[in-house]
């Protein structure tokens, strides 16, 4: 009996915890939100969100052509109030569970992202793997808005393809919100998110006819790196500067470049591996910056026509010219981020933290007009390793 007893009031206990599906909400009362744009409208956060329309993604039959994704759009004092706002449009609550692209306007970078990161970090409906991106001269709306195609819903081809820039290309960064925060939060390094430009006319990009001719009128393009200071943006890095801030940063995966050839032409050069290692130190009691990027390339294209690439000379020239011109980019990109922008996005102030933590407590509260002086040596080794199919080129035959 006693057994019995124990038994009954441990299932008893055991039921208390069990309280069921009390925070359930069903799919028929939700809009899955996979894109948000904020901007900044006077003192007001614009919210808008690109929502999925499941019987377009189905492919249902008849009817008529409709587009796979609705914009909704309201202000609000904060980005919260917006965002709920947003149901005197929508007839279902937005759900943001499923995000994969944040687009902040330029104007609102330029303001300040602290006061969206704080919604964003602290709503428990949201996960931290979607990608942040600021959309370059344009409204984060009109990002939204525009239609395309391979991939139908729009936030998810901008999500798949900065993931495939980033790997292939290297111009690009995939920032998540645990990134960009610790990014803001720590002494010796400030963030940088990939811009997003609009090429062609809106108008155009957000009508079924956008992706109705094999050249799509209107395209979305990442272009370049937006260059922050503490929480607010402050300039933006080119195409090849921002190849290196990831070579710097250890996020180049591959990616090609090109050298000349004596006659004027080119040499594309395919890198498949690249490591660079960042050392601060302390130097008559100054801090100081030495960089050694070890780099490992084969040959993707030759355009010279007098190179005899079976001699071992050759690649070694080869070699040397591809190392003068990294290094060139490296110290002409460090340079123009430390005299023009005067923020450390490379994380030279967490290299010398690392390497002398008692002389980083002097240096760190005045940091920003130490990096703008801040000596950086540069040192590069490239490595040819396979030439391709072929060895000499076609073009000497030719000739």
């Amino acid at each position: 009996m006693k057994r019995r007893s124990l038994l009954l009031c441990l299932l008893v206990l055991m039921q208390i915890g069990l309280t069921g599906c009390w925070s359930r909400e069903e799919m028929n009362d939700l809009a899955i939100a996979v894109g948000i744009g904020i901007d900044k409208v006077g003192d007001e956060f614009q919210v808008s969100a690109q929502v999925v329309l499941p019987s377009q993604i189905a492919g249902s039959k008849g009817g008529s052509p409709q587009s796979p994704v609705n914009l909704y759009k309201t202000t609000g004092k904060t980005v919260y109030e917006a965002l709920r706002k947003i149901t005197t449009v929508s007839p279902r609550k937005i759900y943001i569970s499923h995000l994969r692209i944040l687009v902040l306007s330029e104007d609102l970078a330029r303001g300040g992202i602290s006061d969206v990161l704080d919604f964003m970090s602290r709503d428990t409906a949201t996960r931290n793997d979607y990608f942040i991106v600021v959309s370059k001269d344009a409204k984060a709306e009109d990002a939204l808005k525009i239609l395309t195609s391979l991939e139908k819903i729009p936030a998810v081809r901008l999500f798949s393809s900065l993931e495939t820039s980033e790997k292939q290309w290297a111009p690009t960064s995939t920032v998540t919100l645990g990134d960009l925060i610790t990014d803001l939060v720590a002494k010796g390094k400030n963030p940088v998110l990939t811009g997003v430009v609009i090429q062609g006319n809106i108008d155009v990009g957000e009508t079924p006819k956008n992706v109705e001719t094999v050249d799509s009128p209107t395209e979305l393009k990442y272009s370049g790196l937006a260059v922050f200071k503490d929480d607010k943006l402050i300039g933006w890095l080119n195409q090849e500067e921002s190849k290196v801030y990831n070579y710097l940063t250890n996020k180049v995966n591959s990616t090609v470049f090109y050298i000349n050839c004596p006659e004027g032409k080119r040499i594309s050069l395919k890198v498949f591996e690249a490591h660079s290692k960042v050392k601060g130190s302390m130097q008559d009691g100054k801090p100081a910056i030495s960089i050694q990027q070890y780099l490992e390339a084969d040959l993707g294209e030759v355009q010279c026509s007098n190179l005899e690439l079976t001699n071992p000379k050759t690649i070694t020239e080869l070699n040397q010219i591809a190392n003068q011109k990294v290094i060139k980019l490296f110290e002409t990109t460090i340079k123009k981020v430390q005299q023009v922008y005067k923020s450390d996005i490379f994380g030279f102030g967490e290299a010398i933290h690392r390497s002398n933590p008692q002389e980083w407590k002097k240096l760190s509260d005045n940091w920003d007009q130490t990096f703008v002086n801040l000596p950086v040596n540069v040192k590069v080794n490239m490595e040819i390793r396979q030439l391709g199919k072929v060895t000499n080129s076609f073009l000497e035959k030719m000739k």
